[in-house]
């Protein structure tokens, strides 16, 4: 069984709340009088787990970073999504549809921030390609703050391939590109669907825009010609909710 280790207060929170039975034991800062950490303590204490009191730059080692926020903890696995696992959540919905691709974004901080507004955003899976990307690791979880424990995340071998087993599935493929010739606020963003985003700079590659069935930008009003993947993750993420919520 893997083990590593997360740390920040919302991540070891929702996996005491999520996870409790793949946690191992629980590292947290002696000197800290911080009222929700001690509300984390008790909880690993009522789930039984060892709680170990040290000072703050062993934390640091431990984590491998100086900003655990005073608590770090052992993790055993995080369920590791496969294609055919994708397709068995999809065949339980009850609902239309609603994923995000990320195609290639290789910056953990971006990939965390992705996961924590797609669970925001009620986005039933992520789905990633394998190689040349960001995989789970303990500074996307403390970006995502807790939703790397939640969310769905699915790393494929072949994106191509998974698009369109998507597409044989009915859910409709909408990329971001400066090539669209409609806004995010044309597009029609109701029904299955997958919100299609591309790489920091380089944005989506050839053949995933050739994929999609519909291409989607983002109105810039100002001088700089584009935004953070993450951002404008959250942007068109949240059109979409407005669009499906406005649908029900």
């Amino acid at each position: 069984m893997a083990k590593s280790t997360i740390y920040g207060v919302h991540a070891v929170e929702t996996a005491l709340r999520n996870d409790a039975e793949n946690l191992g034991q629980i590292w947290f800062d002696k000197r800290s009088r911080n009222d929700r950490l001690k509300k984390l303590e008790k909880m690993a204490e009522d789930s039984g787990l060892r709680l170990l009191a040290m000072e703050s730059d062993k934390l640091d080692k431990i984590a491998g970073t100086n900003k655990h926020q005073g608590i770090v903890a052992e993790y055993y696995k995080l369920k590791a999504w496969t294609e055919n696992d994708l397709l068995d959540l999809l065949d339980g919905l009850e609902e239309p549809a609603f994923l995000l691709v990320l195609d290639g974004v290789t910056d953990p901080h971006n990939l965390g921030a992705c996961l924590r507004t797609a669970e925001g955003a009620g986005v039933h899976a992520v789905i990633a390609p394998k190689d040349n990307a960001a995989s789970i690791t303990p500074t996307v979880r403390k970006v995502a703050s807790g939703a790397a424990e939640i969310i769905p995340f699915v790393p494929v071998t072949n994106l191509a391939r998974t698009l369109e087993t998507l597409k044989s599935r009915g859910i409709w493929l909408t990329g971001t590109s400066d090539k669209a010739k409609q806004t995010l606020y044309q597009a029609e963003l109701k029904g299955s669907m997958a919100l299609v985003m591309g790489a920091e700079g380089a944005g989506i590659r050839r053949l995933t825009e050739e994929a999609c069935d519909y291409l989607i930008s983002i109105p810039m009003a100002g001088q700089v010609s584009s935004l953070n993947v993450s951002v404008a993750t959250g942007v068109c993420l949240y059109e979409a909710v407005r669009q499906r919520q406005g649908a029900l």
